[in-house]
């Protein structure tokens, strides 16, 4: 137990080690506060309190997860977080779980250690009962406020005040569907509680045939077990169960010891050779008829595309002379003009057609004035050399 320790320029907060106990086959319940951290950390940076969002992260200590009886569950960065779950016999002993703390708004970093010392079990609960609240989910069950409701109308059904939490569940643990994100639509919880009490009347009522039958039916247990001081914890009973452990359970029949040698079954024969076995209904199915198909695919493709065929001659046949005649001079006028270009390849350009050509003297001037060239003829002066055919201002 030593002082808070600031590291890193307060980026992680590292505080002493926390102690709590947790009993052998009872309820442990811790809630982190978001409220814890921010009262600790930010007076002592900033001098005032901000509501900030907490992501809590939680695992045992040099093991990436928790320990196999514990488990923990936070809903929203804004809400607190619960770690929770009822120990074994197996469990006891010392249990160091390692809390780490970010703070979304100021992403700061807290760290602490929890230490749970798990000891045996201190009362004997023969008697227990499991009960599915419908309208609940883990994280509204597990506040201490919740809890105590939910005793009080237990004690009122059981008919005794000794009763103790032994186990909460959410119902996904349990292969529940994910509920509609919507109003009115909830996952459900298992709450079991035990005591030292026998069962009332109306709790014995659920391991009766007519409950069970009730329950098929639609129907609901009527009497002193329909009490609900508040409708969100209110019972489904078809999904309720008893466990008596007041009664040992017989163990099972041990196993008859026998001589140890088998009963004699006669000899084994093994045949000399295998059955025969007639490959052809086989080889028929996957060669044979596979072939004679793509044959005839084949067959109706070259029917297609040869023997449909018009021609040529039987084309021009129903197409009208005119007709004809336009095709045909196009043809020949398209064949003519490529035959031109391909004799002009490789004959040089005619000078008449390169720009500023002069037609007596045979030169090419370039523009001697600012002007725009795009106004310039391309051939000035063929016919009077005299005359200058260039713009004056």
């Amino acid at each position: 137990m030593g002082h808070n320790v600031v590291c890193a320029a307060g980026l992680l907060v590292v505080q002493a080690d926390i102690l709590t106990y947790a009993t052998v086959g009872q309820l442990f319940v811790r809630e982190l506060q978001r409220e814890h951290f921010q009262n600790e950390f930010e007076p002592f940076l900033y001098g005032r309190v901000f509501n900030d969002p907490m992501v809590f992260k939680c695992n045992r200590e040099l093991f990436p997860d928790l320990p196999r009886w514990l488990r923990f569950t936070q809903r929203h960065p804004y809400d607190n977080g619960f770690l929770y779950g009822t120990p074994l016999q197996g469990d006891l002993g010392k249990n160091t779980v390692e809390i780490f703390v970010t703070n979304k708004r100021s992403y700061d970093t807290f760290k602490e250690r929890l230490v749970i010392n798990v000891g045996p079990a201190v009362k004997q609960m023969p008697y227990q009962a499991e009960f599915f609240i419908e309208l609940r989910e883990i994280e509204k069950v597990l506040p201490s406020e919740v809890q105590n409701e939910i005793k009080k109308d237990i004690q009122m059904i059981w008919g005794t005040d000794k009763l103790d939490y032994v186990n909460i569940t959410s119902a996904l643990d349990r292969g529940g569907r994910v509920p509609l994100p919507l109003a009115g639509h909830y996952e459900g919880v298992y709450v079991k509680l035990g005591s030292d009490q026998p069962y009332s009347k109306c709790l014995r009522r659920l391991q009766t045939e007519d409950h069970q039958r009730e329950c098929k039916a639609g129907g609901k247990i009527a009497g002193d077990c329909s009490v609900c001081t508040i409708p969100a914890n209110c019972v489904t009973w078809c999904k309720s169960v008893l466990i008596d452990l007041s009664r040992p359970v017989p163990p099972p029949p041990a196993p008859t010891v026998g001589s140890g040698i088998l009963a004699w079954g006669g000899e084994f024969n093994p045949p000399d050779s295998p059955p025969d076995r007639d490959f052809l209904p086989e080889y028929i199915v996957t060669v044979i008829i596979p072939f004679i198909l793509a044959i005839i695919l084949c067959l109706i493709l070259a029917y297609v595309m040869c023997c449909r065929r018009e021609g040529v001659q039987k084309r021009d046949a129903k197409t009208l002379d005119i007709q004809l005649y336009h095709y045909h001079t196009i043809h020949d006028n398209s064949s003519e003009l490529r035959t031109m270009a391909d004799g002009r390849s490789g004959a040089p350009q005619p000078r008449s057609t390169l720009p500023m050509f002069n037609a007596r003297t045979g030169e090419k001037a370039a523009p001697q004035y600012p002007f725009d060239s795009v106004h310039i003829p391309l051939i000035m002066a063929q016919q009077e050399p005299n005359v200058d055919t260039f713009p004056r201002k």
